[in-house]
């Protein structure tokens, strides 16, 4: 199973990130992988988001990763998902809590 290019830090866009968070879907997914905590095991790619078709969950965690606001690593059979919010934080510190719901905004990892 390959593994994914994930940008460094330093490489990480603004206009991409917000481009990424800007589509309520992935919005959601970021939402949910928000409260994810380190040391948990990341959440299974298949598993984040509301229903939809495995070619459309595919290209919203592409731009997602691409755009570098998740890691996705191979797991056996499966990838796993995680937000890269220490690295966003470095860059726009408080930029995750300002587009994330209420709810979600004090859950740290």
């Amino acid at each position: 199973m390959s593994t994914y290019e994930h940008p460094d830090v330093a490489d990480l866009s603004l206009p991409a990130v917000l481009f990424a968070l800007s589509d309520p879907v992935r919005l959601e997914i970021v939402g949910q992988l928000a409260v994810w905590r380190e040391g948990e095991t990341p959440l299974v790619c298949a598993s984040v988001g509301p229903q939809m078709p495995k070619s459309t969950r595919s290209h919203h965690l592409k731009v997602l990763r691409e755009a570098g606001v998740t890691r996705s690593v191979p797991s056996g059979r499966e990838r796993r998902l995680s937000l890269r919010r220490a690295d966003l934080d470095e860059r726009w510190p408080g930029l995750l809590d300002a587009v994330l719901p209420g709810g979600v905004r004090s859950v740290r990892a």
